[in-house]
């Protein structure tokens, strides 16, 4: 049975004209080009939404950093300020997020646990990136016995949990300040690029089997060339999206940390060593000083959600095979 007639509107002709209709939509007008991949990026409502808020974050911790710094060092006694101790917050700028009990900006030590709080993720998810890369590629190339060792390396760190061996690392190195930053990031770095590690060698198992890879090793190219001209530009893509989503797995990690008393030390501020301490004050029965706990952790829940804005935003412009691109 014909599904049209002769004289219906509907028939090849008419689905050739919707076809070519349809192809018309998607052509750009003349004069006109495709936009590229910075274009793309920055037309992404997840990229603008997380990165925004990211850019102005940064750019405020960065602008007031002689302030929140000089503001973080008041810990003793004779730089306190008792008359503005647990002060709620007011209609100033300084004490727009009100005080702590030894008379501290709660805003100028959100600001400065922000730019902490991002350093140590952007310097902790760098390192598991270089390993994780590094140990991928090695393994996905090679193959055989070298594959096996490495995954195999790789399931018995994944059995481990993390906080142990980030603190059984910060016993080792006798971290004292003002070292205990570094190995704290340190530490982080070390135990984060698993998956990482399986990201890139499932990538390369990929990209091994494609002509132009086996083109290169018949025609003797050494395996550093091929990694530098062949691989790695392949792999950028699935790199950069999952580096950032690794910066707040970074930045949970280290608040987690220092909320258990084992990551930053005093007087340098975090916001999961506020939050630490703006539990005992916002849960206080006689007076609550709520503002304690409740703006590092806003600040902290709102910079994880950015970053995953900003993830996800990547994810649909750099991985082909993403089917929901803006």
């Amino acid at each position: 049975m014909r599904w049209w007639t002769r004289g219906s509107k509907w028939g090849p002709a008419a689905a050739d004209e919707m076809s070519e209709a349809a192809a018309q939509v998607h052509k750009p007008l003349a004069g006109q080009r495709e936009p590229g991949l910075a274009g793309r990026i920055m037309a992404n409502r997840r990229v603008q939404a997380g990165g925004g808020f990211l850019f102005v974050l940064v750019l405020a911790s960065a602008l007031t950093l002689p302030w929140t710094l000089d503001d973080a060092s008041r810990m003793y006694f004779d730089h306190q300020d008792p008359g503005r101790s647990r002060a709620a917050p007011a209609a100033s700028l300084e004490m727009a997020f009100g005080a702590d009990p030894l008379g501290r900006s709660v805003l100028a030590r959100c600001l400065l646990g922000g730019a902490m709080s991002l350093g140590i993720g952007i310097s902790a998810a760098l390192i598991s990136v270089v390993l994780g890369v590094s140990v991928g590629l090695v393994s996905g190339y090679c193959g055989g016995w070298i594959d096996a060792a490495l995954m195999r390396f790789v399931d018995i760190l994944y059995g481990l949990p993390y906080i142990l061996l980030v603190i059984l690392i910060q016993v080792a190195f006798d971290a004292q300040r003002p070292w205990n930053v570094v190995v704290l990031v340190g530490a982080i770095g070390l135990v984060s690029w698993l998956t990482m590690a399986r990201v890139v060698r499932g990538q390369v198992l990929s990209l091994r089997a494609q002509p132009f890879i086996e083109a290169a090793r018949a025609a003797g190219l050494p395996a550093l060339r091929i990694f530098r001209r062949h691989l790695l530009p392949n792999l950028v893509g699935p790199v950069i999206v999952y580096a950032t989503l690794l910066v707040p797995q970074a930045i949970l990690q280290e608040s987690f940390l220092s909320f258990l008393g084992v990551g930053i030390q005093r007087p340098i501020p975090t916001w999961g060593a506020m939050a630490a301490e703006g539990i005992p004050e916002a849960l206080n029965q006689v007076y609550s000083r709520w503002w304690l706990l409740v703006f590092p952790c806003t600040l902290l829940g709102l910079t994880l959600l950015c970053l995953n804005f900003l993830g996800d935003g990547l994810r649909d412009v750099l991985d082909p095979r993403s089917s929901t691109r803006i």
